[in-house]
């Protein structure tokens, strides 16, 4: 694209460090980045506004904050939103359990010194690492030690927001917009600058609606579908010695559609993720089953229709043999 990149990656991003894509992997060692894909990043960093990421679960959204911190060699920190979690806890959190305790101990040694019961959040240590150091210690860092520990910036990712409470993505409006907020225990100032400002990353799977306050304020990109030519450059990425031919054959079947009982025409079912279609390749590359072997309908049903998926109809009638 004929733009200034600040971030440029290769078009498939791979570390000495990957790996062959076993599980549901986060390292983000591994990817097969798109122009969109690119842009979106590039337009984040250069309005300092959070990234959110929409697409299928299993589609790499996660995995896509940790490779472009591994590229820009920024220091990386995550969470992964619970229904529980609360803006305040991504920002700092307070051991009040431990507080009582220690009063109750202490009785009149006992100090009222708020510092040693508050431990800092992601967004703490991606905007202020130092005062969190100065707080806790290095040795308090999530993810520590870290592989950029002395980097200025730092990607943040916020891993599934639309599992929070709603008020949450609403709380984050001011510490996300001002790169500021203030410790109410203790009142210290948690800031940084425009030059040092964190890259964040927002990920939904859109179980529930975001408020329009908060995404007027994120830049947005949506992860394409695996459509067969991205489905391989996955599969190429992370198994670099498998045949094409089972690369290829895996990401066709997938990408079939389904006619239901009585239709006229096909119908689209919920499709299998890029990571069961690593889940597949590896399943058939370990136990040497190929699109001809009698296993091979049990195994794609077992790694990819699931659910209440249902197979294609080429499949159900055995033509995926000829593949």
């Amino acid at each position: 694209m004929s733009y200034k990149k600040i971030f440029s990656p290769k078009m498939v991003e791979k570390s000495e460090a990957a790996t062959d894509g076993v599980g549901d992997q986060r390292e983000g060692s591994v990817y097969v980045y798109t122009d969109d894909i690119i842009l979106a990043v590039n337009v984040a960093l250069a309005t300092r506004r959070p990234l959110l990421v929409r697409g299928q679960s299993g589609g790499g959204k996660s995995s896509l904050a940790r490779n472009v911190a591994n590229v820009l060699n920024y220091r990386y920190y995550e969470t992964v939103v619970s229904s529980r979690t609360q803006a305040r806890d991504l920002q700092w959190e307070v051991d009040l359990l431990r507080r009582l305790h220690d009063a109750q101990i202490r009785e009149k040694d006992f100090s009222s010194d708020m510092k040693r019961y508050v431990t800092p959040g992601p967004l703490w240590w991606a905007f202020d690492r130092k005062s969190a150091i100065a707080l806790v210690g290095s040795d308090a860092e999530p993810g520590y030690p870290q592989e950029h520990a002395e980097a200025a910036r730092a990607v943040v990712l916020l891993d599934e927001i639309d599992k929070a409470d709603p008020d949450v993505p609403n709380n984050l409006l001011v510490p996300l917009g001002s790169l500021q907020f203030t410790v109410e225990e203790t009142l210290q100032e948690v800031k940084t600058t425009e030059k040092r400002a964190p890259l964040v990353f927002i990920t939904t799977n859109d179980e529930r609606e975001l408020p329009a306050a908060f995404l007027r304020r994120c830049v947005e990109v949506k992860l394409p579908d695996a459509a067969d030519k991205r489905l391989v450059a996955i599969g190429k990425a992370h198994f670099p010695k498998l045949r094409a031919q089972l690369l290829q054959s895996i990401a066709k079947h997938m990408s079939q559609t389904v006619t239901a009982p009585g239709a006229a025409a096909p119908t689209t079912t919920t499709m299998p993720s890029p990571a069961e279609y690593l889940d597949t390749l590896r399943a058939c590359d370990t136990l040497e089953i190929k699109p001809e072997s009698p296993d091979w309908k049990n195994v794609v049903q077992m790694t990819l229709w699931k659910h209440g998926r249902s197979a294609p109809k080429e499949e159900e009638d055995g033509d995926a043999a000829a593949e």
